[in-house]
């Protein structure tokens, strides 16, 4: 009786861990199944959407056939609003010529999440906006920015059917100063990563190179200007996610002061940390454009919407103006080793400053090493456990793996491996130790006094050599795939700037020349590390893609920022016009 009762015993127990494993395996196909019906509902929306395009294009092209798209394309913001104002052309046939590139171009690219077909009705109000700075302007905006009625995802599948109730800030400033938002556009899962891929709506890639990224995380803005589909976008940045993918794609960026303008309406996926703060900014071909565009948004409008923004017009006084400058340089940083065509590209801009009667100094950055750690130690303050909440529904994009999974790791694992690290590898030791995150509530106010003290001991080096801007290489060229989450080290060209709250902003210049990538075959990088290996790896074979620097000024100098933006964008294309 003993023995059948064991056995007894033993079998129920057998059963019920079956029927517990079985449930489980079932619970997570059902998950399964409906993450993947989420999925499928979104991407039938972005297809509906493109098919409505399609149509009204098509219907638009019937109903006023031999329009001038190709003209219409060709012209600069700055011309295209003067012939809005005198009426030679109209907002609704701009809309539809924008309209029609956008589909092209995403078919080529796969840079938008959905067409925004309530711009065909914002026509019909958009002569009560007549005298707005962007009366009858296409613009395309960043995933994350919210707008009514449709979702602001980040990439991520836990924020899909979640449409806002209303329009972010910037959005309706845009209305009202007559712009049309038309499209929205991709960016990578999280936004927390320069790539531009995520499980919902795929790869974005590069317009200049499809075997590259075209950067991120505002990297379906990059790739929809730069081929074409847009002549106006606004994207956000936390660690150059507006300046990096104007780099890869070859267009004008800008990250203004953070909260200069208003973020309110903006979706994120690592909300209330202080450290590396996200500013919204403009991309587009040219600086005028970026000029005109934080021209328009720094209104009234704007400051009532927002009473958080400074109201601080736009110094137009600023910005036209053209006295010579004291530019400090550096043509690489002593954290991640800048690739050759990034010193050159510095060097050459050097040469055009000084030969137009400015004055360049030299300018070294005070601990960058310790800069970067104080970012990365505080945007992820938790040890990435807010971010990888988000991604708890569905898989993980391929391009973010090898950032996150680190992020993951048990807190004592991670101090083992940093300590394991340490002697043959001390970055790479740093960066797993800022992954364990910063501890206490005490702990977290200490990290916030030594960003806080690092932003003064900057500005002090800044002040002692008496410089009004500073010119330093822009991260580039583009990557291959699946390297942006291995290469979280190179975000010290950007990031550096974010932690210190200082405007920034990109202007391409060059291109990526055979000489550049036979010097690149020699790159050891500053540490020989695995990360100086595998940015190596990640621009290689770039013959031919766009070359930028980055222009940075003090926070609130914003439209010196520009000033200095257009100073050198005009010097390399007068040089360009020169053939020499």
């Amino acid at each position: 009786m003993k023995s059948f009762s064991s056995n007894s015993c033993q079998t129920l127990l057998a059963t019920a861990s079956c029927c517990a494993v079985a449930s489980i395996l079932l619970l997570k196909w059902i998950n399964s199944r409906e993450v993947q019906r989420k999925i499928d509902r979104a991407k039938l929306r972005r297809d509906i959407s493109l098919q409505e395009a399609e149509t009204a294009v098509q219907r638009f092209r019937e109903k006023y056939p031999g329009q001038e798209t190709d003209l219409i394309l060709s012209l600069s913001l700055t011309e295209l609003t003067k012939k809005l104002k005198d009426g030679s052309l109209t907002p609704d046939t701009v809309l539809h010529t924008y309209m029609g590139k956008a589909l092209d171009v995403n078919r080529k690219f796969n840079c938008a999440t959905v067409f925004l077909l309530e711009s065909c009705e914002q026509l019909g109000e958009a002569e009560t906006h007549r005298e707005g700075l962007l009366y009858g302007v296409p613009v395309s905006i960043k995933d994350n920015l919210g707008y009514k009625g449709h979702d602001s995802t980040c990439g991520v599948i836990s924020k899909l059917e979640q449409p806002v109730d209303v329009d972010s800030v910037v959005v309706q400033v845009l209305k009202r100063q007559g712009a049309i938002p038309f499209v929205k556009t991709n960016v990578p899962q999280g936004l927390l990563n320069y790539d531009c891929s995520n499980p919902i709506f795929g790869q974005t890639v590069n317009p200049h190179n499809p075997q590259k990224t075209s950067g991120g995380s505002s990297g379906g803005e990059g790739a929809l200007i730069a081929g074409g589909g847009s002549i106006l976008g606004l994207g956000t940045d936390i660690g150059g996610s507006i300046r990096i993918p104007a780099s890869f794609c070859g267009i004008c960026g800008f990250k203004p002061t953070a909260n200069r303008l208003s973020m309110r309406g903006s979706s994120s996926c690592c909300r209330g940390q202080k450290t590396g703060v996200s500013s919204l900014g403009p991309l587009a071909r040219d600086v005028n454009s970026l000029a005109l565009c934080m021209k328009a948004l720094l209104c009234e409008d704007m400051f009532a919407l927002d009473p958080s923004v400074p109201p601080m017009p736009f110094n137009e006084q600023e910005y036209l103006s053209s006295r010579p400058l004291r530019i400090g340089y550096y043509e690489t940083d002593d954290y991640q080793l800048a690739s050759p065509s990034m010193r050159r590209a510095v060097r050459e801009v050097k040469e055009l400053l000084e030969g137009a009667g400015h004055t360049l100094v030299p300018f070294s950055l005070p601990r960058v090493a310790y800069a970067m750690n104080l970012f990365t130690a505080g945007i992820l303050g938790d040890g990435g456990a807010t971010l990888l909440s988000n991604f708890k529904v569905g898989p993980v994009d391929p391009c973010l793996k090898s950032q996150t999974v680190p992020y993951g790791l048990p807190l004592l694992i991670k101090k083992i491996l940093s300590f394991l690290l340490r002697p043959l590898y001390p970055r790479v030791a740093d960066g797993m130790a800022c992954l364990c995150g910063v501890g206490s509530v005490q702990d977290l106010w200490r990290h916030y006094a030594d960003a806080e003290d690092y932003f003064y001991e900057f500005s002090e080096e800044w002040k002692k050599q008496d410089l009004d801007v500073l010119l330093s290489p822009a991260l580039g060229p583009a990557y291959n795939f699946r390297y942006c989450g291995k290469l979280t080290c190179a975000l010290s060209y950007t990031a550096f700037y974010n932690a210190l709250g200082f405007p920034a902003g990109v202007v391409p210049v060059s291109k990526v020349t055979d000489a550049d990538e036979e010097e690149l075959k020699h790159y050891k990088g500053n540490y020989g590390d695995i990360w100086d290996r595998f940015f190596k790896q990640a621009v290689t074979g770039g013959q031919g893609l766009p070359v930028a620097v980055q222009c940075i000024a003090l926070p609130w100098k914003d439209e010196l920022c520009l000033r200095f933006m257009k100073e050198v964008e005009q010097l390399v294309r007068d040089l360009r016009n020169s053939g020499t």
